[in-house]
């Protein structure tokens, strides 16, 4: 039974909806995952941060343990213990704070400034109990009995502590602030990434699909011609119509296998181009002289499934047209270097310079432009007053339907 252009066109739209939809769901799932790359990330920050405080506080103490002033900093085994305690801490309010989001500002920055004060007033206490557990682990009780002489009662300890607090806020307000502003920007980056990404999948399937709309333009236009061939037969030559019918459903055959892929052999291609020529000159016997060439003076090569049919269907279009007189057609295929050759030459009228603007025409420039960009070029031009001759020039691919990319990359670099 035979498909439809529009029936064999629909299953690549429906895949490129597939493909949307996935891509969509898959950003949706990659979200509550998508912290994962950055926990790497925040633990290296926070490992330069403990680093950076334990290694100031040392230093400021041993100024000042010159002048003979101590326990102004606590010990560096204290806020080790403190970034330890503080480190889940930050992870969950990093986390949050990305959960948030900014959107919308009025009522994501309340939030994100309480999860920031909510991590920073912490942080003071987690030092005190720092001091507290390097104390009992060192088996001394000095330092708790100064703390609860000298903060034993609320104005000791308004006076004392509350300043100091203070500071402690402010210093992992800023701390939390930088944290945030990495977290934020590589997370940024992760979304650009991903969107890249899906864009540059979504623009290859609608390439596809487009491509596949391309070739699908095809079928009506020759099955409608050769069927007008094969009428003109049937009535005073049954017999050669019947061999025709024949011919022509191994032509279709072969063009729809061809429609399904994006690249085929040259020799293939050649050998439909033939089957189609051979139908024409079944009809124009007395008028149409084809040439292609032989299988074996073909050069090894791959070339976009369907690129010269437009060409000969042109060729026997407008070349039997506006006379009477006899219509050679040519096929010329060689390889020069790197790049491949193709070309249709048609005898025409004297004086007429048809075929130009055609839409089989136009369907190759649009392919050409699509699969190889600024590497292929086509021309259709009459050559002299009784000729025209249609030329394509792309990259030679030896290697199949895998090199495009690579030819389309070397002629741009």
């Amino acid at each position: 039974m035979s498909v439809s252009p529009l029936e064999r066109v629909a299953p690549a739209a429906a895949a490129l909806g597939r493909r949307t939809s996935a891509a969509a769901g898959e950003g949706v799932r990659a979200a509550p995952a998508g912290f994962r790359p950055l926990l790497g990330l925040l633990t290296a920050f926070w490992i330069y941060v403990a680093l950076s405080n334990v290694m100031y506080a040392n230093s400021m103490q041993a100024s000042l343990s010159v002048q003979n002033i101590h326990h102004v900093f606590a010990p560096w085994d204290a806020r080790v213990i403190q970034h330890l305690l503080l480190y889940p801490l930050f992870i969950l309010s990093m986390r949050g704070a990305l959960r948030t989001g900014w959107q919308p500002l009025w009522r994501a920055l309340p939030l994100q400034l309480l999860c920031a004060l909510g991590f920073a007033v912490l942080a003071s206490p987690a030092l005190v109990l720092g001091e507290y557990l390097t104390g009992m682990a060192h088996g001394s009780s000095m330092m708790h009995d100064s703390m609860q002489k000298e903060w034993g009662s609320w104005s000791g300890f308004v006076t004392h502590e509350v300043p100091i607090w203070l500071a402690s806020i402010t210093s992992f307000l800023v701390t939390y602030g930088f944290g945030l502003a990495l977290v934020t920007g590589f997370a940024f980056y992760q979304r650009l990434r991903d969107s890249q990404l899906r864009t540059a999948a979504l623009e290859r399937a609608l390439t596809q699909a487009h491509l596949t709309a391309l070739r699908m333009q095809l079928s009506p236009h020759t099955l409608f011609n050769l069927l007008h061939t094969i009428r003109g037969q049937i009535t005073w030559d049954p017999p050669a119509a019947q061999a025709m019918v024949v011919q022509l459903g191994d032509l279709l055959r072969r063009l729809l296998s061809a429609g399904e892929r994006e690249f085929t052999r040259l020799t293939d291609e050649l050998q439909f181009v033939t089957l189609y020529l051979e139908l024409q000159q079944k009809r124009f016997a007395d008028r149409l002289t084809i040439r292609v060439p032989l299988r074996e003076d073909v050069p090894r090569a791959w070339v976009p499934s369907l690129i010269l049919q437009p060409l000969v269907e042109n060729a026997v279009v407008h070349g039997l047209a506006g006379h009477e007189g006899p219509v050679m057609i040519r096929v010329e295929a060689e390889a020069s270097g790197e790049r491949l050759v193709l070309r249709v030459v048609n005898t025409i009228a004297a004086g007429r310079a048809a075929g130009l603007a055609g839409i089989g025409l136009a369907n190759v420039r649009e392919r050409l432009e699509v699969q190889f960009g600024a590497a292929a070029a086509f021309s259709a031009c009459p050559a002299d007053e009784n000729l025209w001759v249609a030329e394509i020039q792309m990259p030679l691919l030896r290697d199949g339907p895998a090199a495009p990319a690579r030819a389309e990359g070397a002629a741009s670099s």
